[in-house]
């Protein structure tokens, strides 16, 4: 049975799951450190999670806040998740279950990018530190006993995947991957291992494009030769990081127009997979002919066929998370606890003190030695006074009794009994 959990804890997100890409490019946050520093006036904690496919609100405070600052903010169609309910979700994030591809590794590595954030933002405390590290170590337990990342694709390499397809084959094709990322270099994995006639690789800074082009045997292209590369091209997947569409309705129209190879009977389709959050391809491109364009929305039937596929880790990863959750709890519920031996430790230091100052009032010649030797008694004399106390309390917290928590304080420091019922006392 779970225990309550007594920190409050808040999580506000929308993902591929409830949103489509224009509900997620409106839900975003573009600027994440203006977000961090208005949220971070109303909570104790902080953590923001922007990826392609999902957007993540956590935080050390309470829903009903949270909740009005996103609507103050204009965001709407948002799911909220308080407590218990947000720790489930928490590691069900960061073992992959919640992945567009079920059991990807990526979502590992968006988490301590987010924590970082969240931290050189000043807006991380600690019991969003605890969260968030406690998730990450399940996400990697579970994928090392269950294998449920064995041979698992990205989102990176599902386009890939559709790419091939759509074409039956990507041998001796071309294929063009604008940006150079983390999804560009997961992109470019994918592609290096078929047997493609050339792979064309180019980001805004042209020497990272050439480091990423030299390990997979490509070939870097500055963005100026932009669209002369997507005309000689049958794949062009985007995912660059940018804020705004890099590849333009006329430019491409344009660059099309010259695609017709000599010897060509027709005008050649052009596959473009946009993968970016924002939207790397203008909308209006899909209206152009033999142009077919393909968003993270299209790589459904992939993440659907991977579920499929890993049923067996899926239902052991299940039963993990589940049990798992359970210590969570504890652990945070133990982290409550330190508030309320905050009060305990600091009442007996005040008569710690107070006591020692009296002894050493009437040693008047007492050495240094002396004084010491009575530092250490009354410090070790609290210290042992008060252990068992503490276990009972950290107890009390862990099992999900905070009230009988602040009882056993408020017996010590003031004097009551905590056993005594109220109804009792009246009598």
């Amino acid at each position: 049975m779970k225990n309550s959990l007594f920190i409050p804890v808040a999580c506000a997100g929308i993902s591929h799951r409830e949103a489509d890409i224009p509900a997620l490019e409106d839900f975003r946050f573009p600027d994440e450190k203006e977000f961090m520093d208005e949220a971070g006036e109303l909570f104790k904690g902080i953590v923001l999670l922007q990826t392609c496919n999902r957007i993540e609100i956590f935080v050390h405070g309470d829903g009903a806040t949270l909740d009005r600052f996103l609507k103050d903010k204009g965001r709407s169609g948002y799911r909220m998740l308080e407590g218990e309910d947000v720790l489930d979700h928490l590691l069900r994030l960061a073992s992959g279950m919640e992945s567009m591809i079920i059991g990807e590794d990526q979502i590992l590595g968006q988490l301590k990018t987010a924590l970082i954030l969240s931290q050189e933002t000043g807006h991380c405390d600690r019991v969003l530190d605890m969260c968030i590290n406690r998730a990450i170590h399940t996400g990697i337990e579970v994928r090392n006993r269950t294998k449920i990342n064995s041979g698992a694709v990205s989102i990176g390499s599902a386009a890939v995947t559709l790419a091939e397809d759509l074409l039956g084959t990507l041998e001796d094709r071309h294929i063009l991957v604008v940006g150079v990322g983390e999804m560009g270099k997961l992109v470019a994995q994918a592609i290096a291992a078929k047997n493609l006639k050339a792979i064309y690789v180019t980001n805004r800074t042209y020497e990272t494009a050439v480091d990423l082009a030299d390990k997979i045997g490509g070939k870097a292209v500055k963005m100026d030769d932009l669209y002369r590369y997507i005309s000689l091209s049958d794949v062009v997947i985007s995912c660059t990081g940018a804020p705004h569409a890099v590849i333009h309705t006329k430019e491409l129209r344009e660059a099309l127009e010259s695609r017709r190879w000599p010897l060509d009977e027709k005008e050649r389709p052009l596959i473009l997979i946009d993968i970016a959050q924002p939207r790397d391809v203008e909308e209006e491109i899909a209206n152009i002919d033999r142009v077919r364009v393909f968003t993270i929305d299209d790589l459904r039937s992939v993440s659907e066929k991977n579920m499929s596929i890993r049923k067996k880790q899926v239902e052991a990863a299940e039963k993990m998370i589940s049990l798992d959750l359970i210590s969570f709890v504890s652990m945070l519920n133990r982290t409550s606890a330190d508030d309320i031996l905050v009060d305990l430790y600091t009442w007996a230091e005040s008569i710690r003190i107070r006591e020692r100052d009296k002894a050493l009032s009437r040693l008047k010649d007492a050495d240094e030695k002396t004084k010491g030797v009575i530092e250490d008694l009354s410090k070790v004399l609290v210290k042992k006074m008060f252990s068992d106390a503490t276990i009972a309390i950290r107890g009390c917290a862990e099992s999900g009794d905070l009230e009988g928590a602040e009882k056993y304080v408020h017996a010590i420091t003031r004097g009551n009994n905590p056993c005594i019922r109220k109804d009792d006392s009246e009598d």
